[in-house]
């Protein structure tokens, strides 16, 4: 059997690490093989570099913030995404190289040309299957993360609400011009109706 990638994406409470755990133990039920993972920390490695970077408390250099997240994802392309997609499992990872196109692009400011180069030589051109696209207003999300415990939150909770506009456009914008892999999943509503409209676009292209 051949494996297949697919990428959650949206600004931070949007929901979707919660409906990432929901498909994978659904697929899981139906009996495929699921690896799910994450960005930044999906590898050893990884999970340094976020410890690092996330609950740092001091000032983070846009630049730095760009290549740590750079260096985590090469480790994680590496030594767990294509292993994995190659042994014949669907790998589902929270975050990918559209996160950095938004968040360190759109949200810190640097140029297209330098977040896609980038990512080239951090994915070596790995693209997802499938990326799912969790949409909701920018205010419903700052809502979400203010009532977030103490303990779950980390330095990117403390963004404006600017901010979270400009990732929120920019992800859009790749749903425009890559409408045959990216999904955009409205992410207003109980758990269980996104999760049907999560279930409702994957399925498809599992049967593919």
């Amino acid at each position: 059997m051949k494996g297949k990638f697919i990428t959650f994406e949206g600004i931070d409470g949007s929901g979707k690490s919660t409906q990432l755990a929901m498909l994978a133990a659904e697929l899981r039920r139906q009996g495929a093989q699921v690896v799910t993972t994450r960005e930044p920390g999906g590898t050893p490695l990884g999970l340094a570099l976020r410890a690092a970077f996330l609950e740092t408390t001091g000032p983070v250099a846009p630049m730095a913030e760009l290549l740590s997240f750079a260096a985590d994802r090469a480790q994680h392309v590496e030594y767990l995404i294509k292993p994995e997609v190659a042994a014949g499992k669907i790998v589902i990872s929270d975050r990918y190289a559209d996160a950095t196109f938004a968040y360190q692009g759109a949200g810190r400011g640097f140029t297209e040309d330098q977040v896609n180069l980038v990512i080239e030589l951090a994915t070596g051109g790995l693209k997802p299957d499938l990326t799912l696209f969790f949409d909701i207003p920018p205010d419903e999300a700052m809502a979400r993360m203010t009532a977030r415990a103490d303990e779950h939150r980390n330095r990117m909770d403390d963004e404006t609400e600017e901010f979270y506009a400009r990732v929120r456009e920019a992800y859009l914008g790749i749903a425009e011009r890559e409408s045959d892999r990216f999904v955009v999943i409205d992410g207003c509503g109980t758990i269980d109706q996104i999760h049907g409209r999560v279930m409702a676009a994957v399925s498809p292209r599992l049967d593919q």
